[in-house]
């Protein structure tokens, strides 16, 4: 029998646990809980397990001896936290009564904490209460929810809120069962564990830091053993039982004690209601607890080292500690942009443990302990502090601040980071005391751990770092060193991985690697030192900065090393202190002029000494140092002092209100140069300047009597000088405040000179900068201007001093000041904000940038391109120089040919191969990609060569490129290159065939790229017009310009099942007609090759512009793909998210491992989650629909998709309650089968359906738009409406015409008539107040009067200040919707003409004429991307009246004279809304020629230019005329802006599109 340890509990050994007890608990239940009917309940996924059916079986079994006369039943409910709902729990109860169980019913709970809550709650209200045993199954519930009786359900007002206290008889925790729990619910359950600890038991918490790294390295390997640590397994259960036990046997009903195990739920229990079911509990909790720790410490109880503490044991369980950690934010998706303060504040107010409306919260004393061992009531305003990351520094008040303050700023960053490497590199044990907590010693000690350089532990609850180091014996790691930020870690730790030897069971490297801004930084010239030493040193990215992959096993030779110090001290520093380790005594030069911070030098010469190192300082050669060979001697205790540079704050804080300020540990004795900023700069501007060899104080002037200092020099000290310029921002006597010597302040985290000019400017405050420094002209605090949080606030660039800087700027403001990212502060100092808070009696608020969750580019998992470079690379003659053009010019971006780029450095391609090699050409073009890369991040297009993937480092840099940039792959049919190649003389020759080139540099290529455009052959310059616009919405799509909005109403899905699209292109317009996207079936093509499907959406993209639906459906799925072939549907899978697809397609039936795979790098695809029943196994209304459901829905799939199949009626019925109660994301939800028709009928969005265009015989349950809308009228659920264009005259409007085509071509139960009136009141009583009023087209003269019955306008509306389409408000009675459809009518017109998307691309438009329509041109020309649009008339004043009331950001000039005509730019766009039955104005046509003249001869834009005349009759304007025949323009007739505003205008009407030719055909027939 297996060892049961026992736990009690309310005075009963009730809890036991052990590992493998399954015939320990059977025994305990039958001897001592007599009952004729035991009642077994779990899950259907804890049912299938081994160490379940050994339960059951065991009970099976023992029931026979023990208990003959009694019987044993069994009940699944299906999985997941939505099924602990009042309906599963009365399927529970049904069961139990349909069994004939009575009041003597023993219930046991096996399961995790959802089995368990909500089994327990139907023990406690059947038959007013029955016996239960839980049996958890999880580490969440064995240490939280199966201890201590709560049980409850959850409601759609949150969780557990329905429940009631009912303790349990046995809790029987067999750890065994943790061997079936998936590496998430592990490591979800470790959140409670560590929560325990950290409130009551600081020995355990010590324990669970120790145990972390082994538990980690256990449950995330691919197949999970316990056997390893089943002992702490089972010690890590009892230790959090215990004391929970202990908890609850004090406070059963959670009165008062019991709710000090809520620490981190008040919090996280409110996010996770938000982001539930995606996040987990003790994920939310988890970042529930930091939140509430840093809570604690802005209070001024909880210590940083204790947030620090937590923090890190969290990430050791690699458990969330922030809403934005990579790994939460993966799985809840969009759901993070519903995390707002005001929602999380609303869920926290309805708490359980709250006093009415009060929220009450756990603080933390220390780590073990919680404060007064009670909940405690927070404001509002400082929950939003620490809910968010921006912060709203309210002005200081002089009535609450303090005369006198003292404060200790956290250890100093310079000396924590010395110590930590000398520690590292020395022998024997090392106590260092204050140590600075801070992101920057934190990546220090992780990399110092990862490669094996010292032990580290700590004492005094976190406070004593204790490191006994290995002597220098480091070894490679696998996983990359991650640094953030830190400069400092990164700069010393460059010459440490130099040191490090091989680990035979890793690799033969160090990699090196930051955050993005980490990557900009230099460690060139510390690099080239090192080089020059022996080191191999790798860049992986941009020449001269990491990341860094450094060989092992190197070291350093030792000897003369020469190092330029004129930028960072640092890399001086972290040679010095690596220096004894090398193979010989080192002679380190310093060349190049003086080094910068010559004291932090110094610093470090000084720290080497308390280390055992003595190093000399040479007495013949400036700058040069000689190092012995050596070991470092760990001293017993090593002191850091506070932050020299950290202190400058208090200090400068005191100067500028007129208070006093001590820092105790900081004084002229000090190691580091900022200790000098008091006596130095405050001291002359006017402050009473205190200082000792061991303390500091600062008595300011009276608020507004600093006085600037002429010129400081603050080389020495450079760090502070952000705190300088604050300070000399407010010292105002007419002179100047000048700061030099900080050259290397440029550097840091970002250049910080610049950020100080631009950030001064917005509180009013002039700087400029200097070569080597800033000039500030300080103003009255009083005339201070409050930077406002609408436009920014103060941006802080992730630099932790820019943020503590102007926090006290800030507070010298009249009105509150938004200081953005103060997270950054952690740098260094992460309790700033709370000592600012609670030492100076600062108000502090939290502020949330108001977010739009209508945009749709919230829901892609990767951001937005922006203006990050993009590569684009290919075969010879795919068109690399025509799609780069197009895309700079949409972009804005400028473009490098990299071929042209080295042209002009080493003359002709053919002629450098001939006269030197192909080796060597790709030698240097390696390079010229290196250096482009490294010059141009941002705003380009870079067109490479077609060869570039011929060579592993062009593969490594694009590989490396593309994994925050897009590097796109350009294709196009070989056998059209092939002949394009035979007929260019030009280029240099192949060795090898094309067709051998392409087969060896196809793989390279898909490596390489992160998207593939596939350039479809183009016959006519109609077809390439089109291209370049398809290629157009491929871009906006994948870098995020353009997101496809998922449609609520009711839409169709063209579904195209062909083998291949070639035979419709011609009429894939019309089949598509009235859909909102179009569904690919990849399995149905005749060849699924990647080029093929490829040429296939090209084909598709080049007719027609619908999102595409790319669907590979398997054959259990009712598709034709083989199941079996995974690798390849992955492989496909892929090409959709390459080929930046609106939507793919993922069958729920696919393994998880390539679910997340997929998910992962969807980018702006959105996902549709399929499942499929073939044969119609299971009904609606059963459980496996919803569980299907529920697993799309934790995917966070954009859409789901759920088919069956009707075996009767009555399964569409069902199914219609389905989706009435699963609104939580979009649902396609239908039957097949003929049986199945009615829920095709009914299903809302992307309802597949054929057209009798299409080719073949549709079978029988394919279903047309027409059909569905017949039977949908034969129902009652589509509803006759009337629809009449109103005006005077309107005898010859071609509306009806236009309409009425449509809505018989798409059978719609409606009708489009005339109805003549210049009266907009008679319009509304005769038509707009009828029940089947539909909606109108409005014509003059209405268009004006009519907007006074409007209700609600389009932004078009507004603008053009006209309507000429009204419909009905949806849902709101007797209100009604005003647009405007005649820009889009004029933008289509030319989009359908050959004009492709002109964003960026510097293109100017014309308006001619000031009638009706030149408004909505003027709309049109800027909606089409028009840089400048220029209007001219016959009379100017009409256009100015235009002029005034559109945005100035439309950039509109009136052309009125002929110098101003002359002066305009070129125009390629143009809308003529002259009359055409009168002849022209002279003065008038000759301004226009000359700008039509001088268009056609710039022709900017890449296309031909384009006139749109506005008038429809006649057919062929004056205009038109002049513009085709005179300039060779293109001309557009106004008839096709009719059919196109009528387009739109039956989009707004129907929601529907309608078929273009039928309305076109109309409206052109006479």
């Amino acid at each position: 029998m297996a060892h049961v340890e026992k736990v009690t509990i309310l005075g009963s050994d009730s809890i036991h646990v052990g590992y493998g007890i399954q015939d320990h608990i059977v025994k305990e239940t039958l001897q001592n809980l007599a009952t004729s009917t035991y009642v077994i309940i779990t899950d259907e996924n804890m049912e299938k397990t081994a160490p379940f059916r050994k339960l059951k079986a065991s009970f099976e079994a023992q029931i026979k001896e023990e208990r003959p006369n009694s019987r044993l039943l069994s009940y699944a409910v299906s999985p997941g936290e939505n099924n602990k709902s009042r309906d599963t729990k009365a399927k529970v109860e049904d069961f139990l009564l349909l069994n004939g169980c009575t009041r003597d019913t023993v219930i046991l709970a096996v399961g995790g904490g959802v089995v368990g809550d909500m089994i327990g709650f139907v023990a406690a209200t059947f038959m007013r209460g029955v016996r239960v045993v839980q049996v958890p199954t999880t580490l969440l519930a064995m240490v939280d929810s199966s201890v201590g009786g709560k049980t409850a359900i959850d409601t759609p007002l949150g969780k557990n809120f329905i429940g009631a206290f009912h303790q349990p008889k046995y809790v029987f925790v067999d750890v065994s069962f943790l061997e079936t729990l998936p590496t998430r619910q592990f490591i979800n359950g470790m959140a409670e564990v560590v929560k325990t600890a950290a409130i009551w038991d600081e020995a355990e918490f010590t324990r669970l830091e120790n145990f972390a790294s082994n538990f980690i390295n256990v449950v995330t390997s691919d197949s999970i053993d316990l056997a390893e640590i089943k002992t702490d397994l089972v010690k890590t259960v009892l230790g959090s039982i215990r004391v929970k036990a202990e908890v609850v046997s004090k406070d059963e009903k959670e009165s008062s004690l019991r709710n000090l195990l809520n620490f981190g739920h008040t919090i996280g229990h409110a996010i996770e209601a938000i982001v539930t079911p995606q996040a987990l509990h003790g994920e939310c909790v988890s970042i529930g607890m930091v939140l509430e720790a840093e809570l604690s410490r802005y209070w001024g109880i909880l210590s940083p080292v204790g947030v620090a503490r937590l923090i890190k044991c969290l990430n050791a369980y690699n458990l969330p500690t922030s809403l934005d950690d990579k790994t939460f934010l993966s799985n809840v998706g969009f759901k993070r942009h519903l995390v707002v303060v005001d929602s999380v504040l609303k869920k926290m107010a309805v708490d359980k443990k709250n006093d009415g409306s009060k929220i009450r919260t756990v603080i933390l004393e220390a780590i073990g302990k919680c404060y007064q061992w009670k909940a405690h009531e927070v404001s509002r305003e400082d929950l939003r502090f620490v809910l968010t990351d921006e912060t709203l520094v309210k002005p200081f008040n002089p009535e609450t601040t303090p005369a006198t303050n003292t404060v200790i700023p956290p250890g100093s960053k310079s000396i924590s980071n010395r110590a930590l490497i000398l520690a590292a590199l020395g022998l024997g044990t090392v106590k260092i005391k204050n140590l600075l907590h801070s992101d920057d010693t934190k990546h220090m000690l992780s990399a110092v751990s990862a490669l094996k350089g010292a032990d580290i532990r700590t004492e005094d609850n976190g406070e004593t770092i204790v490191v006994t180091g290995n002597g220098g014996n480091l070894k490679t790691c696998d996983e990359q060193i991650y640094l953030g930020n830190a400069g400092t870690a990164s700069r010393f730790l460059t010459t440490v991985a130099a040191l490090v030897n091989l680990n035979t069971d890793s690799g033969d490297h160090t990699i090196l690697t930051g955050n993005a801004r980490m990557q900009e930084r230099p460690v060139g010239p510390l690099v080239d030192a090192l080089r020059s030493n022996g080191s191999d040193i790798e860049y992986l990215n941009n020449e001269g900065s990491l990341p860094l992959k450094i060989k092992a096993g190197k070291g350093l030779k030792g000897g003369r090393i020469e190092l330029a110090a004129t930028i960072s001290s640092q890399y001086v520093s972290s040679i010095l202190m690596c220096a004894p380790y090398a193979d010989n005594e080192v002679t380190l030069a310093l060349v190049g002029g003086k080094p910068i911070s010559q004291l932090y030098i110094d610093m470090t010469i000084s720290m080497m000494k308390s280390f055992g190192i003595n190093v000399v300082k040479s007495t013949t050669e400036e700058h040069t140092y000689h190092i012995p060979k050596g070991v470092y001697k760990n001293p017993e205790v090593y002191e850091i002092e506070s932050d020299a540079s950290s202190a400058t704050y208090p200090l400068a804080f005191a100067a500028m209100t007129g208070t006093s300020c001590t820092v105790p540990n900081i004084g002229s004795s000090s190691l580091q140069g900022d200790a000098r900023f008091a006596v130095d700069v405050l001291k002359p501007m006017g402050c009473i300047v205190e200082q000792t060899s061991t303390s500091t104080t600062v008595k300011g002037p009276k608020r507004g009597t600093l006085k600037p200092l002429k010129h400081v020099d603050m080389e020495p000290m450079t760090d502070a000088f952000l705190t300088a310029s604050v300070v000399a921002a407010i010292a105002n006597d007419s002179t100047p405040t000048q700061i030099t010597g900080i050259a290397n302040q440029r550097v840091k985290e970002c250049n910080r000179i610049k950020a100080m000019v631009d950030e001064l400017a917005k509180f009013g405050v002039t700087a400029n900068e200097m070569p080597d420094g800033i000039e500030i002209y300080g103003v009255d605090y009083k005339n201070l201007k409050a930077p406002s949080a609408e436009t920014g606030g103060v941006k802080t660039y992730d630099d932790h001093r820019v943020a503590m800087s102007f926090s006290l700027l800030a507070g010298m403001c009249s009105e509150s000041v938004l200081i953005t990212e103060r997270s950054c502060t952690g740098k260094t100092w992460p309790g700033w904000w709370d000592v600012l808070h609670t030492n100076f009696g600062v108000d502090l608020d939290g502020f949330e940038p108001p977010r739009d969750l209508n945009d749709i580019s919230l829901l892609a998992n990767t951001a937005k391109n922006g203006d990050k470079s993009i590569i684009v690379i290919g075969m010879r003659a795919a068109g690399k120089s025509t799609v780069s053009r197009w895309m700079a010019e949409l972009l804005g971006f400028d473009l490098i040919d990299a071929d042209s780029v080295f042209e002009e450095e080493h003359g002709d391609i053919r002629d450098f191969i001939k006269n030197e090699s192909w080796q060597k050409f790709r030698e240097i073009e390696a390079n010229l990609l290196k250096k482009i890369l490294s010059e141009k991040p941002t705003g380009h297009v870079i067109s490479t060569g077609g060869g570039v993937v011929e060579s592993e480092e062009c593969r490594a840099l694009l590989k490396n490129h593309k994994k925050t940039g897009i590097v796109l792959h350009l294709h196009r049919d070989l056998d059209e290159t092939i002949v394009f190649l035979n007929s260019d003389a030009t280029r240099p020759a192949y060795v090898s065939e094309v067709k051998d080139v392409w087969q060896r540099r196809e793989k390279w290529y898909h490596e390489c790229s992160n998207y593939l455009f596939y350039s479809a052959h183009c016959s006519t310059d109609n077809e390439f017009q089109k291209l370049r616009q398809s290629f157009a919405n491929f871009i906006k799509t994948i870098t995020g310009l353009e997101t496809f909005k998922i449609p609520r109403d009711r839409t169709f899905a063209a579904n195209l099942k062909l083998e291949s699209y070639d035979g419709i292109v011609e009429a894939l317009e019309d089949i598509t007609a009235a859909c909102s996207a179009v569904e690919i079936r990849v399995d149905l093509l005749k060849d699924q090759t990647s080029s093929f499907v490829a040429e296939q959406v090209a084909l598709l993209r080049k007719h027609i512009s619908l999102p595409i639906i790319f669907t590979v459906r398997t054959r259990s799925q009712g598709g034709s793909f083989p199941d079996e072939d995974l690798e390849t549907y992955q492989e496909l899978t892929a090409l959709a998210i390459k080929l930046g697809v609106e939507f793919l397609d993922l069958q729920l039936n696919i393994p998880t491992v390539v679910t997340k795979k997929i998910f992962e790098k969807k980018g702006f695809t959105k996902i549709v989650a399929t499942y499929v029943d073939i044969h119609g196994k299971e009904r609606w209304d059963e459980p496996a629909w919803d569980n299907r459901y529920n697993a799309a829905f934790s995917l966070n799939a954009d859409v789901i998709r759920l088919i069956g199949t009707a075996v009767n009626f009555q399964e569409n019925i069902l199914l219609e309650n389905f989706r009435a109660s699963h609104q939580n994301t979009p649902l396609i939800a239908y039957n097949l089968g003929e049986q199945g028709k009615l829920s095709k009928m009914l299903n809302t969005i992307f309802t597949p359906v054929t057209s009798e265009l299409m080719p073949g015989n549709a079978s029988q349950e394919e279903v047309t738009v027409a059909e569905i809308n017949s039977s949908l009228t034969s129902v009652g659920i589509l509803n006759r409406k009337q629809f009449n264009v109103v005006g005077s005259p309107i005898e010859h409007s071609r509306s009806p015409d236009l309409h009425g085509s449509a809505y018989e071509a798409l059978s719609l139960p409606y009708k489009f008539g005339r109805f003549e009136s210049s009266n907009a009141e008679e319009v509304y009583n005769e038509l707009m107040k009828k029940p089947d009023f539909g909606g109108l087209a409005v014509t003059m003269p209405l268009k004006l009067d009519i907007m006074k019955f409007i209700d609600e306008f389009s932004d078009a509306a507004k603008l053009i200040g006209a309507v000429n389409t009204v419909v009905p408000l949806k849902g709101q009675p007797n209100k009604f919707f005003g647009d405007n459809t005649d820009w889009y009518g004029i933008t289509k017109s030319f989009s359908r003409n050959g004009v492709p998307s002109i964003e960026n691309s510097s293109v100017n438009g014309l308006v001619i004429g000031g009638g009706g329509t030149a408004r909505a041109a003027a709309y049109a020309l800027h909606q089409l991307g028009c840089a400048k649009i220029y209007m001219i008339n016959r009379t100017a004043s009409k256009l100015h009246d235009i002029v005034s009331l559109l945005p100035q950001e439309y950039n509109v000039e009136v052309l009125e004279m002929q110098e101003q005509v002359a002066a305009a730019e070129p125009v390629s766009v143009a809308v003529s809304c002259v009359a055409a039955d009168k002849p022209l104005d002279e003065n008038l046509l000759d301004s226009v020629e000359s700008l039509l003249q001088r268009g056609a001869k710039a022709k900017k834009g890449g296309f031909n230019p384009t006139l749109l005349d506005a008038v429809y009759k006649p057919r062929v304007t004056p205009m038109m005329r002049i513009a085709q025949e005179k300039y060779q323009w293109t001309v557009v007739p106004g008839v096709e802006m009719l059919v196109n505003q009528g387009e739109r205008q039956f989009q707004v009407h129907t929601g529907l599109t309608p078929p273009y030719k039928i309305i076109h055909t109309a409206v052109v027939q006479e």
